[in-house]
């Protein structure tokens, strides 16, 4: 008994850490095509960048819940999740893909004593790293603009971090159902219209009562919300409904990559 225990731990020990050997391999991959990971930061700053110069100062301030804010306060929160979810949903889908269809690298992988759900797992814990790299040095240039204004605003790495995990579980799953590059059409036309649509430039109350109910269908408008809280510094209880929301993505994503990849990568 007592030498089967240290034994058993070991080979746990070496189970749990599985995982992070795909997460090794895309780092060690990056190191080649680095221009590619810092890209996708690019598209979020340039909104801020135009929404500080250009737009901000034409609007002005706006009302929230009866307190004026500066435009580019209410929307740099929104396009620090926007960079959460960019990049998660990059390298959880292309990449995914080709390792899916074209190189075939899953294949490999399972010929080694690693498993379907070690797979998901490292796929998705680096996808989650990648967005919260983005988010970090969004975060950076927030400070640098001068558009951090209270400590809460730590709590955006948490928040940001569970928004790249919730993304990245979903977008893989989204992968596995893709048949060739044209379906990358679809992904753009998801998350296009998320993005600007999820109360991201907009407060909610100027959406017709009609439509209001919509967002809360939107994945991106319970991080947005979740991120505006914590840069105003107002922390609700009602924020717990946002937490579980992009937690239930990430069980729900996670249940259908392990049984996808499963069944393909078996046939």
């Amino acid at each position: 008994m007592t030498a089967i225990a240290p034994r058993s731990m070991r080979a746990l020990a070496r189970q749990s850490t599985r995982p992070l050997r795909m997460i090794e391999r895309t780092v060690m991959t990056y190191r080649q095509g680095w221009v590619i990971l810092v890209s996708g930061f690019f598209e979020p700053l340039f909104y801020l960048l135009s929404v500080r110069i250009g737009m901000g100062r034409l609007v002005g301030t706006i009302s929230i819940a009866g307190h004026p804010l500066r435009y580019v306060d209410f929307v740099a929160p929104a396009l620090l999740a926007a960079s959460s979810m960019n990049g998660a949903v990059y390298d959880s889908t292309s990449n995914v893909f080709d390792k899916i269809k074209y190189s075939r690298l899953y294949d490999t992988v399972l010929a080694t004593p690693m498993t379907v759900a070690d797979v998901a797992i490292g796929e998705i814990g680096w996808a989650m790293i990648r967005g919260q790299i983005y988010a970090v040095a969004f975060l950076v240039t927030m400070l640098v603009l001068g558009l951090a204004h209270t400590w809460w605003l730590l709590l955006a790495l948490p928040i940001c971090f569970l928004i790249g995990l919730a993304f990245a579980s979903v977008g893989m799953a989204g992968a596995t159902f893709l048949r060739s590059w044209t379906d990358f059409d679809k992904i753009q036309l998801f998350t296009m219209p998320m993005f600007l649509l999820s109360a991201s430039f907009f407060p909610a109350s100027s959406y017709a009562p009609s439509v209001r109910w919509a967002l809360q269908l939107s994945p991106l408008y319970h991080g947005i919300a979740l991120l505006r809280g914590v840069a105003a510094g107002d922390i609700a209880t009602a924020d717990l409904g946002h937490v579980a929301f992009l937690a239930a993505m990430v069980l729900a994503g996670l249940w259908v990559v392990t049984r996808r990849l499963a069944r393909m990568l078996q046939a």
